[in-house]
């Protein structure tokens, strides 16, 4: 990297005294240093610093292009930190950057916890329901969050959801003069520390969280019925075949169960649907699921509601399709891109058959039925069979 104008620094609690020979050659170069006011304080800048805008706004940076300028931020600022946020934004020779130990690290260091299988997560800026897909027995938990009286807030959040037996750690001040770490449990912590600055660590103990397999129990989710039920849906999900990073088109949504399936593999979801009750109920199913950050609702009707989107992995049709529906999706899919439909009329029914033989996949009818009373007797209560088509484009 050829004369870069900024430099990007991670700092510790212990300020200047734990930064490198390089990190210290560029604060005393620069012109202007950004970063959190605690940051500043540590690095003793002086006049030269300036504070994060809040919220923050990385082109405040970018205008000082050309003149040397430093970013101060907490351990490395790659992880939950500005790093990504500035680099994105900028040619590689015009930045470097100089890490110190994150918080995740120092806190596994001092728990003496794998690192690797610890989950790492930033609540300092999010809902506390992004915990909620990670809630297992025996999970270990890291999360960075804005002070004390955030880390009392979230465990009042855990006792409230049956997780108030965790091990519970508040963790202040790491790697510097000033440092803390106190165990408690959550149901039992007072939530009156003093520190602004705090890391919290727990070790889950409670019910048993959220299973992974396809087909989650139609309980879990806000609906009015409509809602793909859950053998239908794991087979739904497996034929849409979900990988992390993929985006679904969820077409007539409905509740969005298939959209939180989706979006706990780890892909992103648009679901649209036509009725704002439901796209309600969609929105309020992505909150508790802690996935409100994966799944983008629109309420519209398709194809219309479909013009601006960007191109999806998947398209997922619960139902309501058609001929028109049919080609507009069609035409709009880059080749690669797996559809799976569902019908439950004959009319629909006689589509997918005329689509299969047009552009191949498979084609399936699935019968189910429960066992219900009849009588002082048992007997089979058979559903609507569905009809499901899924191809690749």
């Amino acid at each position: 990297m050829a004369n870069p104008w900024l430099t990007i620094i991670g700092i510790g609690e212990d300020g200047l005294a734990g930064l490198s020979d390089a990190s210290r050659k560029a604060l005393a170069s620069a012109e202007t240093v950004f970063g959190g006011e605690r940051h500043l304080a540590l690095a003793d800048v002086g006049s030269r610093g300036r504070a994060w805008p809040v919220p923050f706004d990385a082109d405040v940076v970018l205008s000082f292009r050309g003149r040397p300028t430093v970013v101060l931020a907490s351990g490395d600022p790659f992880w939950h930190g500005a790093g990504a946020g500035l680099a994105e934004k900028l040619d590689a020779g015009e930045w470097i950057a100089h890490s110190a130990a994150s918080t995740f690290s120092l806190a596994a260091a001092r728990l003496g916890w794998r690192l690797e299988s610890a989950i790492c997560l930033g609540l300092h800026a999010a809902p506390f329901e992004r915990l909620v897909p990670h809630l297992l027995r025996g999970a270990r938990i890291i999360c960075l969050v804005r002070d004390g009286k955030a880390a009392g807030d979230l465990a009042k959040w855990l006792s409230a959801r049956g997780w108030g037996a965790s091990a519970f750690w508040t963790l202040a001040a790491l790697g510097g003069p000033r440092e803390g770490i106190l165990e408690h449990r959550a149901d039992g912590f007072a939530g009156d520390l003093a520190e602004n600055l705090v890391a919290v660590a727990l070790e889950a103990r409670g019910t048993r969280g959220i299973p992974r397999s396809s087909g989650l129990s139609d309980d879990l989710f806000v609906h009015d019925g409509q809602i793909t039920k859950r053998p239908v849906r794991a087979l739904a999900m497996s034929a849409l075949a979900p990988r992390p990073g993929e985006l679904l088109w969820d077409i007539g949504a409905g509740s969005g169960s298939i959209s939180v399936e989706w979006a706990l593999c780890g892909g992103t979801t648009t679901a649209i649907e036509a009725r704002e009750d439901r796209a309600e109920n969609i929105r309020n199913n992505a909150r508790a699921f802690g996935l409100a950050h994966r799944i983008t609702v629109v309420a519209g009707q398709a194809p219309e509601a479909l013009a601006a989107l960007d191109a999806p992995d998947a398209v997922f049709i619960g139902g309501g399709l058609d001929r028109a529906m049919f080609d507009a999706i069609w035409s709009r899919l880059v080749p690669g891109t797996r559809l799976v439909a569902h019908s439950v009329t004959l009319e629909t029914e006689a589509l997918l058959g005329e689509l299969h033989q047009c552009h191949g996949g498979e084609l399936m009818r699935v019968e189910i039925a429960h066992a219900a009373p009849l009588g002082r007797y048992r007997s089979w209560a058979a559903v609507r069979p569905v009809v499901q088509w899924s191809a690749v484009r």
